[in-house]
């Protein structure tokens, strides 16, 4: 399946903006989840885990799946494919497992934060609140950086479509991911 020019463009449109919205949220969530572990105020603690809350259960997990979706249509529809080159399939699998903690490992821990603050008991554990959103932004900015630089070349699948090119075929221009 070959994306035509402007469905390309849309789509990475959608990728770049849904995988750029995930950023800013996990931003938001290391700050919030900051401020909940280092202030002395249980007002302050609270609003901060109830904002997590938030992020968590209704924007993290679209915004995730979004560019989880949109870029595997890319990958799949675009000379890059899914699996011709190292940093498409690091990008990938990095996604899922990002989309998958959050889902299971991020969430509960914020609800179990909620809960206890709601309570009236203090924040169970601070690394619950910090190290989600720690390990999400670093995972980001690493996918970030290897959709700029593309590193690594291609895949051995990516190596073998290149070499069943017929001798003097022009190679496909390069397209940006």
């Amino acid at each position: 399946m070959k994306l035509s020019r402007p469905a390309r463009r849309a789509f990475l449109v959608v990728h770049v903006a849904a995988s750029a919205g995930w950023l800013g949220l996990t931003l938001g969530l290391l700050a919030l989840g900051t401020t909940a572990a280092t202030t002395g105020s249980a007002v302050a603690v609270e609003a901060s885990v109830r904002a997590m809350k938030l992020f968590a259960d209704w924007l993290l997990l679209p915004a995730a799946f979004l560019t989880l979706l949109s870029g595997l249509v890319l990958a799949l529809g675009t000379a890059w494919g899914l699996a011709r080159h190292r940093w498409v399939c690091t990008k990938f699998w990095l996604t899922l497992a990002t989309t998958t903690a959050t889902a299971f490992a991020l969430r509960p821990g914020v609800n179990e934060a909620v809960a206890a603050v709601a309570a009236g008991r203090p924040l169970p554990d601070a690394g619950d609140v910090l190290f989600g959103p720690v390990v999400s932004l670093s995972a980001y900015v690493f996918m970030t950086a290897i959709s700029v630089l593309k590193p690594w070349g291609p895949t051995r699948r990516g190596r073998a479509a290149r070499a069943s090119r017929p001798t003097g075929a022009a190679p496909r221009p390069r397209q940006t991911a």
